[in-house]
C-alpha cells in the first residue's frame, strides 16, 4: 500500500479509498442448513481443503465504488503517471 492507486473505472480518483483486508477463515459447513460444524486453521486443514491463495487486500473506489484486486489500482496508476 505504498505506491500510488489510479481508479480503473471512474479514472479520476487518485486519493479516496477503501483498503479490505480480506481475513480467510476454513470452515465445514452442513450441507442441508448452513450450519458450520467445524472451523479449521491452515495448520489442520481437511485433506480435501485447498488453502485460500486469494489477495491479502482489496480496494474500493471511494468515488465510483468499484472493487478489485490492489493490483489494478497499482497497475492502472503506473500506466497513467501525471
Amino acid at each position: 500500500m505504498t505506491k500510488p492507486y489510479l481508479c480503473p473505472s471512474c479514472k479520476t480518483n487518485r486519493s479516496r479509498f477503501n483498503v479490505i483486508k480480506q481475513v480467510a477463515t476454513p470452515v465445514k459447513m452442513d450441507p442441508q442448513t448452513g450450519t458450520i460444524i467445524d472451523e479449521f486453521t491452515n495448520d489442520n486443514l481437511d485433506p480435501f481443503h485447498v488453502v485460500y491463495k486469494g489477495p491479502e487486500n482489496k480496494v474500493q473506489c471511494g468515488s465510483c465504488g468499484l472493487v478489485e484486486d490492489e493490483n489494478s489500482f497499482i497497475k492502472f496508476a503506473e500506466h497513467n503517471q501525471r
